[in-house]
């Protein structure tokens, strides 16, 4: 029983050192996020996003019917960081799409925000695509010549708007984002579409470098989890010794 009393103790240091280099690739990230917007925080000159955006359309308050095949229903389990999560979204009907849609049809470079469970989420609906908003999602349009996509989609991710946007929140035990707090929403010193591109191939560099990062981490302490059970079984079965 000590053996095993010691073996465990071991797996768990390390597991507890891998879940902090997990947490750690999460923070460097997010740091790198704050950092590329701290411009855009404060200043004298800044834009509302209702007067740099197209449109700003929230969802049909009610649970879109569902089928096994049709168009996809993005609800907020699909708004992941920057992207939409289509595995296991909800479908619907042609007819469901377009009762879904009269307020605006989501195109290519739309972003989607997530009111709700977990709120501030948003992600770009990428090429050939065609979507509809499920419940407690908003959809944004940037204006083309003010906004790249990513870039707001970063920008709304970074720490310090997450903080602001969930700052109003009404929700007692859920979070909660006001549509007028999304239209409201200040943003400074907004700099020019080639800024905003060399902006977004940095935070890309980070993004895929910090993934890698915690695809690592992940897949070792899924391995700790195997190796513990085996070592429990080796013990149960007599054959663990000090070797």
């Amino acid at each position: 029983m000590a053996l095993l009393d010691t073996v465990f103790a071991d797996l768990e240091q390390t597991r507890a050192k891998t879940e902090q280099n997990l947490k750690n690739a999460a923070e460097l990230f997010d740091s790198y996020l704050n950092d590329a917007f701290e411009n855009n925080f404060s200043g004298v000159e800044h834009d509302s996003l209702n007067d740099i955006c197209e449109l700003i359309v929230d969802c049909e308050h009610k649970t879109a019917p569902k089928q096994e095949t049709g168009y996809p229903s993005i609800r907020t389990p699909n708004i992941g960081k920057g992207v939409l999560i289509l595995e296991g979204v909800n479908r619907v009907s042609e007819e469901t799409y377009i009762t879904w849609t009269r307020r605006a049809i989501p195109q290519e470079d739309d972003l989607i925000l997530a009111r709700e469970a977990p709120a501030g989420n948003i992600g770009v609906i990428p090429k050939n695509v065609k979507v509809c908003l499920g419940q407690r999602t908003v959809l944004i349009r940037p204006k083309k010549d003010k906004f790249l996509s990513k870039y707001l989609a970063f920008l709304i991710l970074s720490q310090k708007v997450q903080k602001q946007l969930l700052s109003h929140s009404t929700g007692a035990t859920v979070q909660h984002i006001n549509m007028k707090d999304i239209r409201a929403f200040k943003i400074y010193n907004l700099p020019s579409l080639v800024e905003q591109q060399k902006v977004i191939n940095g935070i890309d560099k980070i993004l895929k470098e910090t993934k890698k990062l915690e695809a690592i981490y992940s897949q070792k302490i899924d391995n700790l989890e195997e190796l513990k059970k085996s070592i429990l079984q080796k013990a149960f079965s007599g054959e663990l010794t000090h070797d």
